[in-house]
């Protein structure tokens, strides 16, 4: 109503109305309280009514005044911050509101139009880069291509024994033992006795050393070579003879990540930085919304890694509940009896996350939900998860206020992330786009001083109201 008004004008008339309402309210109860008081002769009766009826007034006009200021000022105030920050952390390219902002005066189109600009020279730097870069992609592409096809398996590993690297035959390898993982203690695959003990030997002589390691199950055992790199931090473990666990057909990519080879000691998870965390990201689809009598019919899971999705580190599978699956939940998810039939079941699917997400943040959108399935049948598969929990509702209130809407379509809507109608109810689908959803945001809580887990988890528990904290305090 009064939005063509300008903004001072606007302050000025709601604090003289304040002013107003209250010296009215203060005159209304003094004259009707003296009225009283000539009638009954309680003079202090009527002072103390006088009193008590201003005093309800004016807290009256002072709540309806925080109400006019909240609404109108404090959340789109909120909302606009959300809405730069995701605009410069998050790369977003979302239209504001002005709606939402409508009584903040030019503040919105200003803040709309800087954005708009800083926008639109960042593509355009954006698209040079790319056009500068895209040669040097393509010769990688080859070069990756090339060492993938050599017969022979490379793990490169850096100072705190994290992989950095694997080649396709190395997957192969790896995935014998537990799914391959950026990232992961190289003790997780091969025996840690053994690989210490050459490893020990090949920096006493800085030289190659071969060797024989068993896996970490001590199923098989592998010819290896540990060979140092020099002047580099870390080393190299090349594994002999592994063709015959290769499928030929397979697609396996080399895998890296050279930061890591930088990367510090480990530090306790809520010590550790946002972005030098490891994410596992997951969704399950189920047979009902009840936990302790639905069951899980598709479990997907990817990983992050410093600030970014690893590709072909992935778990997308069926799971064959055990019951049949209601028509109304195959309309929502669309899988029916026939495709789970020769599925895994969830203890063994469940068993193979355990693995998956061995020291990684657990990251889920509403979490409790899918975190109650895989607690409630931990003991059948023989394991504890015991995992960090992130839940993206949690964040989502946290950079956006707990009035915003948290479902993952309104936030990926925020984040301009779209989700593809034949994706969405999916479980590996969800699970993309809410590892997106973390991905940007990430750079957006460390733009709001939020460094490290711990600090996200004291920043989360304020909206226990919203969602339930998973986390154990620490």
């Amino acid at each position: 109503m009064f939005s063509h008004l300008g903004l001072r004008l606007r302050m000025f008339l709601i604090f003289a109305g304040f002013a107003a309402a209250t010296i009215g309210i203060v005159c209304g109860a003094l004259f009707y309280s003296y009225s009283r008081a000539l009638d009954s002769g309680d003079m202090t009766g009527g002072f103390i009514t006088a009193a008590l009826f201003a005093a309800f007034g004016i807290l009256g006009i002072s709540a309806g005044l925080w109400l006019l200021f909240d609404e109108n000022v404090a959340k789109p105030i909120d909302y606009l911050a959300a809405h730069l920050r995701t605009h410069a952390h998050a790369g977003a390219r979302v239209e504001l509101d002005a709606d939402a902002t409508k009584y903040l005066g030019d503040l919105a189109p200003a803040a709309h139009a800087i954005s708009k600009k800083l926008g639109s020279s960042t593509m355009d730097q954006a698209e040079a880069v790319a056009q500068a870069t895209a040669q040097l992609s393509a010769e990688r592409d080859r070069l990756t291509a090339l060492l993938t096809e050599i017969p022979v398996a490379m793990i490169l590993v850096n100072p705190q024994h994290q992989i950095v690297l694997y080649d396709g035959q190395a997957a192969e390898a790896l995935a014998s033992v537990a799914p391959p993982r950026m990232g992961a203690d190289v003790s997780d695959y091969l025996s840690q006795d053994s690989l210490k003990a050459a490893y020990d030997k090949m920096i006493r002589s800085g030289k190659e050393v071969a060797v024989q390691i068993p896996d970490a199950r001590g199923q098989q055992q592998f010819d290896a070579r540990l060979r140092p790199l020099g002047n580099a931090p870390g080393y190299m473990i090349v594994l002999e003879d592994v063709e015959a666990l290769i499928d030929p057909s397979a697609s396996r990519p080399l895998t890296y990540d050279f930061t890591l080879l930088e990367q510090p000691a480990a530090k306790a998870c809520f010590e550790t930085t946002l972005r030098d965390l490891s994410y596992v990201v997951f969704d399950t689809e189920t047979t009902g919304l009840l936990p302790h009598k639905d069951s899980v019919v598709q479990l997907g899971a990817l990983r992050v890694l410093r600030g970014r999705m690893i590709p072909h580190e992935a778990i997308d599978t069926l799971v064959n509940p055990g019951r049949p699956i209601p028509a109304a939940s195959t309309k929502v998810h669309g899988i029916n009896d026939r495709m789970v039939q020769n599925a895994p079941d969830f203890i063994s699917v469940g068993k193979k996350f355990h693995q998956f997400s061995a020291g990684s943040v657990i990251v889920a959108h509403n979490a409790p939900f899918d975190m109650a399935f895989l607690h409630r049948d931990s003991k059948k598969m023989g394991v504890t998860f015991d995992n960090p929990i992130l839940d993206t509702v949690l964040l989502s209130a946290v950079l956006f206020g707990p009035s915003a809407k948290h479902t993952l379509d309104a936030i990926c809507d925020r984040l301009a992330i779209t989700i593809p109608a034949e994706l969405r109810h999916t479980a590996m689908g969800d699970a993309v786009a809410t590892a997106e959803v973390l991905c940007a945001m990430i750079p957006m809580c460390e733009a709001k001083g939020i460094r490290t887990f711990g600090d996200l988890v004291a920043e989360t528990r304020k909206h226990g109201r919203l969602l339930q904290d998973l986390n154990v305090p620490a």
